[in-house]
């Protein structure tokens, strides 16, 4: 996968696409979202919690009624993602480290390197996550300049978190 598609402009975009979550090689999770944008660059949407139960990290629990913003790009090789509990609140951010995103149709297709980043709303908590199993993934011997896009993805990820945090996205 790579960089941009030929779709048409924001202003003919559907209203609603389907997110394609794919790891490993497979389809992980497909899910419906509302197209909030799409600038040909970036593209947002929201959708809601995915999953029937709760999932908890520890560090934040998603659960049924949650609502996610998710930022994609065409362009990078992330995807950060506001988190909101039921009653509106912000939660904090989920960022995946993925391949650029691919538009095709209706679909967005993520590939996600499992590598992640957790911020909390207020700043307090930067959690890299799933470096273990980013280093498990074979991708560094499968596809050098992919892993090396992926790790400094994460970097460049958690220094902006460090320094200018994601409230304007």
């Amino acid at each position: 996968m790579s960089g941009t598609s030929a779709e048409a402009p924001p202003e003919t975009a559907e209203a609603t696409v389907e997110v394609a979550l794919v790891k490993a090689g497979r389809t992980k999770i497909r899910y419906p979202a509302e197209l909030l944008h799409d600038d040909g660059t970036k593209l947002t949407v929201r959708a809601p919690w995915a999953a029937p139960h709760v999932r908890d990290f520890g560090f934040v629990r998603f659960e049924p009624g949650d609502v996610f913003t998710e930022h994609y790009w065409r362009d990078r090789w992330y995807a950060i993602k506001e988190v909101y509990a039921a009653d509106g609140t912000l939660k904090g951010w989920y960022c995946d480290i993925t391949r650029p995103t691919v538009r095709t149709g209706d679909t967005l297709t993520v590939e996600d390197l499992d590598l992640d980043l957790w911020v909390s709303a207020d700043g307090s908590a930067i959690l890299r996550l799933d470096e273990d199993e980013f280093a498990e993934s074979g991708l560094a011997s499968r596809d050098p300049a992919a892993a090396e896009a992926a790790v400094r993805a994460l970097d460049d990820l958690e220094a902006l978190a460090r320094t200018e945090g994601f409230g304007t996205l």
